[in-house]
């Protein structure tokens, strides 16, 4: 790959946002599932309720649109980083995003198209590690914006 971009491209951006978005919706009605994933374990029910079904469509575009953001990545590139701890604390949490957005899906679905209560349990474990990732994500967007101001945020609102 030749140099590094200077920011995102525009589908970047709009996928960061549009998967940022769906992850929070997740995160606060996506709780609904646990009842019918439970039902559906002991009794065999379908456990097919409005919530379930949106909270099963959400996770797969979810892991669908991660893919094709990690596929821009490589193909495209990505800023640099930074250099230093920082720089890699940065890598990590990027990596660790498109981990977290591409197995979370897939342990969900294992569990509840397998019945798998080990996968439902490993889905279940990655909603605090997520929540920190996106506060720590957050934090970190607003400390280069108020401290450090190198217009650091601007490469996720407009392209470059």
């Amino acid at each position: 790959m030749s140099a590094k971009p200077s920011g995102y491209s525009l589908l970047q951006i709009r996928l960061h946002w549009v998967v940022a978005a769906l992850v929070i919706l997740q995160l606060i009605f996506g709780e609904g599932i646990v009842e019918s994933f439970d039902a559906r374990l002991e009794s065999g029910a379908s456990g097919y309720s409005l919530q379930a079904v949106l909270h099963i469509a959400a996770g797969v575009l979810i892991g669908l649109l991660a893919l094709w953001r990690l596929s821009l990545r490589l193909r495209r590139g990505v800023p640099d980083e930074g250099a230093g701890p920082l720089g890699l604390a940065a890598k990590l949490a990027h990596w660790s995003f498109y981990a977290i957005l591409i197995v979370a899906p897939t342990l969900g679905l294992i569990a509840w198209f397998g019945g798998s209560e080990t996968a439902g349990d490993l889905h279940g474990w990655v909603k605090p590690v997520l929540i920190v990732l996106v506060g720590l994500h957050v934090l970190a967007a607003l400390w280069h914006q108020f401290v450090l101001k190198d217009g650091l945020l601007l490469r996720m609102k407009r392209p470059g």
